[in-house]
């Protein structure tokens, strides 16, 4: 009879009907105003509607700071969640996400070590002082600039086609496993020497305003090279290889 009452207390907080904890107002009135994941039509999100759900999430610009509750969402392929509040961002559980999109926020860490399906991370302009991307491979378009970053390590994302660390503290950058890149978005650090002689598919670099002393692109095909404010003759440079310089005012952050 005891083991009997004690499975019946047990029943709600194993089983069916049990609600996710998503104490941010804002996220839980999108989620709940969304009929592909609310299936119910109800106030709350329960559990099983959450793991269900297959698709994309995107609560961008909504004032949200807390995204509790989207450990729930175990088969979400994208989430998309730029321009709010967020200081922390824990995607742990969605093992499926092939696209991140948290740029713009205010995280000082993220843990992508989970997500080896990754293709598209973006997680410029937000506060981040470190970035381990080594367990995603599959990583294709990579932006993070505009963080905290001294160094960043993407040997292992050989998949690599696009990637923006501008605007960091970086020293040194090694691209020689990234063969695939076609841009490379460098600007704003402390490079003291890049090499990009394994690149030869680049046709956009961009690596103003760090310290290098030279820069070797003869074996490159560039349709845009922007290299001013380093320690060598940028214009010299352009103009010995006829490419196409840009100016300042055609950079932007996240372009």
């Amino acid at each position: 009879m005891k083991n009997l009452l004690l499975l019946l207390l047990l029943i709600p907080t194993l089983g069916f009907g049990q609600n996710v904890n998503i104490p941010d107002a804002n996220f839980k009135a999108y989620l709940v105003g969304n009929p592909s994941i609310n299936t119910n039509g109800d106030s709350q999100i329960q559990v099983s509607e959450a793991s269900a759900f297959k698709g994309e999430i995107d609560c961008s610009y909504m004032n949200i700071s807390n995204l509790k509750g989207i450990e729930a969402f175990t088969a979400l392929t994208e989430l998309h969640c730029p321009g709010n509040e967020l200081t922390s961002l824990d995607v742990s559980k969605n093992t499926p996400l092939t696209e991140l999109y948290c740029d713009g926020n205010l995280l000082s860490s993220l843990d992508v070590s989970k997500n080896s399906a990754l293709t598209q991370l973006w997680c410029y302009e937000n506060q981040l002082t470190s970035l381990d991307v080594s367990k995603n491979s599959a990583l294709i378009y990579f932006k993070c600039n505009a963080n905290q970053l001294t160094s960043l390590d993407v040997s292992q994302n050989t998949a690599l086609a696009t990637l923006d660390c501008g605007l960091n503290k970086i020293t040194s950058l090694d691209v020689s496993k990234n063969t695939a890149l076609t841009s490379l978005w460098c600007a704003e650090n402390k490079l003291i020497s890049l090499d990009v002689s394994k690149n030869t598919d680049l046709t956009d670099l961009r690596c103003y305003n760090n310290q290098l002393s030279s820069l070797d692109v003869s074996k490159h095909t560039l349709d845009w090279l922007y290299c001013d404010g380093n320690k060598f003759d940028c214009a010299a440079l352009i103009s010995k290889y006829g490419i196409e310089n840009l100016e300042i005012g055609d950079i932007e952050i996240g372009d």
